[in-house]
């Protein structure tokens, strides 16, 4: 009973979009229907400015620790990593904005900082190495977060620990596959 209600809780709280919520506030817009179209933190940067993206990522992290600290309260690591994946799933297809969010980069973090914060370390590691080589983000970053699933296993997170997070990839990916399909094109 308390892991459904977690998971529910969990997904409603990705359903919070900072990015829409501060483009609503702040200029009266949708931010889907700004710059590139996206629901997330780069898209607020580029349409809200510095601080549109540093709030973005302060709200899309905040609900995601949140979340995750109080389903931890009640919960058991596999049940909390069921929880980091519904938090994901309402960042990425949230119900009230009409499946359209983020495309889960903050969340996925964000995920990472509560339940195997020293996977960030070689994310950090290996997107300064490709941002070092290709002076870009979004395909060094994407490579930096599938180190993460890696370094959980070895650094002592188990295989469920590093699944979650590889399956959690994935959908991120996936959620990044527009930006894969403009720059084929």
């Amino acid at each position: 009973m308390y892991t459904a209600a977690a998971i529910i809780l969990c997904y409603l709280a990705g359903c919070i979009n900072g990015a829409y919520l501060l483009a609503r506030k702040w200029q009266g817009k949708d931010i889907r229907q700004m710059g590139s179209g996206n629901a997330g933190a780069r898209n607020a940067g580029r349409e809200l400015g510095k601080r549109g993206f540093f709030y973005t990522v302060l709200i899309d992290a905040g609900k995601t620790v949140l979340a995750l600290a109080a389903a931890d309260a009640f919960l058991g690591q596999a049940a909390l990593l069921i929880c980091a994946f519904a938090v994901l799933c309402g960042h990425i297809w949230p119900a009230p904005l009409g499946f359209r969010g983020g495309k889960g980069v903050v969340v996925y973090l964000a995920s990472a900082l509560y339940i195997a914060p020293a996977s960030l370390l070689t994310a950090f590691m290996v997107l300064l190495a490709g941002w070092g080589i290709t002076r870009r983000f979004t395909v060094p970053g994407l490579i930096a977060m599938a180190a993460m699933p890696v370094s959980i296993y070895i650094l002592g997170g188990g295989v469920p620990a590093a699944g979650a997070f590889a399956i959690m990839l994935l959908i991120v990916i996936a959620a990044h596959n527009d930006y894969f399909s403009k720059k084929a094109a």
